[in-house]
């Protein structure tokens, strides 16, 4: 039997903010990135700190072209592809690659298409639209042993396919930007705060709950909160929204843990299965949307190395 099938998937969230985002998910040997918005030297370090300094990065998965997640991509194709001794490809929409300021560009770039299910070395990738105030902004699920892992963080409301994504989770890693009260009290001028609380902006707290509450299946063990906002949320107020939805949802063993902008998360271990199942897609009926929102990151260029 493939010795795979044994590994434990490693899901580490490296960075999540309005300053930078970057998850790993892979195991011990190799993996890929869901975006690069902080340095290539934070990068590497947070994966070092973490034991994984030593893992092959077989692709980075871009979401949008705002700086928070991209901004290190063409540092980061030249430092693995010295480090690895082969260009790493670099999966983004066509929008994406239209946005993409030049001096952020990767040379390996490859064109990503919603719907379009992609191998990356062990793992199949399928890329999926979200509404988000960018040209084509993506989100992604991960797949490897029958563990699916998803990074759906940057959208402004929940939509069908996010929630039949998120019924075939193991891992999600779910924005839960702020919470709406701080955000229209908070110091944002008011156009800024439409922005974030608008239909292609970030996810509330009670946006991101009832996506739990409409997607989640009993499959779903770890939940990461991402892309908190230092101004408009605490960790207290997102984690008592998510404890609240995983019970209104009816599970039982949920982690929750909050991402951080400033240092990484011990990373989650979830055992492959030795028969990898099909995710389940349960067919739901319309039902009313929560308003949303979210605290973005600026879409001006950084440079970093």
């Amino acid at each position: 039997m493939d010795l795979l099938f044994h590994q434990d998937i490693v899901v580490a969230t490296l960075a999540s903010g309005s300053r930078g985002n970057c998850t790993y998910i892979g195991d011990d040997r190799s993996g890929v990135l869901v975006d690069c918005g902080l340095s290539t030297r934070q990068i590497l370090t947070r994966l070092d700190d973490l034991g994984l300094g030593g893992v092959r990065i077989e692709a980075v998965l871009l979401t949008h072209e705002h700086a928070d997640h991209v901004g290190a991509a063409r540092v980061l194709d030249e430092r693995l592809r010295r480090r690895q001794g082969r260009p790493v490809p670099f999966h983004a929409s066509r929008g994406t690659r239209v946005g993409l300021d030049r001096r952020c560009t990767p040379s390996g770039l490859v064109e990503t298409v919603s719907g379009q299910t992609f191998r990356v070395g062990s793992f199949v990738v399928e890329p999926f639209t979200i509404p988000h105030d960018t040209r084509d902004p993506l989100a992604y699920v991960v797949e490897r042993g029958g563990v699916c892992v998803g990074v759906i963080t940057d959208l402004g409301r929940s939509t069908r396919l996010v929630e039949a994504q998120v019924s075939r989770l193991d891992v999600a890693v779910l924005e839960f930007n702020h919470d709406l009260e701080m955000l229209l009290d908070g110091p944002y001028p008011w156009s800024l705060k439409q922005r974030v609380k608008g239909p292609h902006g970030h996810l509330s707290n009670a946006q991101a709950a009832e996506v739990l509450v409409a997607g989640a299946s009993s499959r779903l063990k770890h939940v990461v909160l991402a892309h908190l906002s230092d101004d408009n949320n605490t960790p207290q107020t997102a984690l008592l929204a998510a404890e609240e939805a995983v019970q209104r949802a009816g599970l039982s063993d949920v982690t929750l843990t909050v991402a951080r902008q400033g240092t990484p998360i011990d990373p989650i271990r979830v055992r492959a299965r030795t028969h990898p199942v099909a995710p389940p897609r349960p067919a739901r009926l319309p039902r009313p949307r929560v308003p949303l929102t979210k605290d973005t990151g600026s879409p001006q260029l950084a440079l970093f190395g």
